[in-house]
């Protein structure tokens, strides 16, 4: 299949607009990664390492709902405080929705498996992603946050879930980061963990920023997560050299 991240599909059936990156490699339903882009930026930002990803997975690059200015988009609006970030929780919700309605209908649009769909974003992206891992942690393989947080109105109407031991997390942040703290990684960390989330965590010697490091920690754990995802339910794929 011939990679299409040039195309933006606004596809209102699908409610996201998105770009799509097609397997490459394997047969029958491939497996997904869904990425999101952080505050003020767009779909766009993750082009060149969709470009990169195992070719196995059908890679989907989304646009938050949120319009801020030509090209510059969000999942809820942020207000940075001397107490730290104020959200508009409401429209953190509707995006929550809104991208697990996504989900749910990805199987009949891209043809993908729906027991190994992946979401991973940078800051607030990560953010949703873990939101979404969290309160329907059926509906994805795994989750990574990349620079974010779990926001604590999510952990709040958290009920106990034991589907959440399936999920897998990978959390990776930046010692130096100055927009959200290392603080944040340590709690995610401890949050996760009082969950029973299987996680794998990283600290890199970086700003608010997708470090290299970062991205082939993340890149390594999505190929060994799909790796076991195929062991687990019997799928055949092509390895990724």
């Amino acid at each position: 299949m011939n990679e299409r991240l040039d195309q933006l599909v606004t596809d209102p059936r699908l409610g996201l607009a998105h770009r799509v990156r097609p397997a490459q490699a394997g047969t029958g339903r491939a497996p997904c990664l869904l990425l999101l882009h952080g505050v003020g930026g767009n779909e766009t930002n993750f082009v060149e390492l969709a470009r990169r990803i195992d070719p196995r997975l059908v890679v989907i690059l989304l646009r938050g709902p949120l319009v801020f200015a030509s090209g510059r988009y969000a999942w809820f609006q942020v207000s940075f405080t001397p107490s730290g970030p104020s959200i508009d929780a409401a429209q953190a919700e509707q995006s929550r929705i809104r991208l697990l309605d996504f989900i749910g209908q990805l199987p009949a649009a891209y043809g993908v498996d729906p027991e190994r769909i992946w979401i991973a974003g940078f800051s607030q992206g990560g953010i949703m992603s873990a939101s979404v891992g969290l309160t329907a942690p059926a509906s994805v393989a795994g989750f990574g946050v990349l620079c974010g947080r779990i926001l604590p109105e999510v952990l709040r109407e958290l009920a106990p879930d034991p589907a959440r031991a399936a999920v897998q997390a990978f959390v990776g942040h930046g010692v130096h980061d100055q927009t959200l703290g290392i603080h944040f990684a340590h709690h995610a960390r401890e949050a996760l963990s009082s969950l029973g989330v299987p996680m794998e965590y990283h600290e890199y010697a970086a700003d608010h920023a997708l470090d290299a490091a970062m991205i082939a920690d993340f890149q390594r754990w999505l190929g060994e997560q799909v790796d076991d995802e195929a062991r687990r339910t019997g799928v055949r794929t092509a390895g990724w050299s």
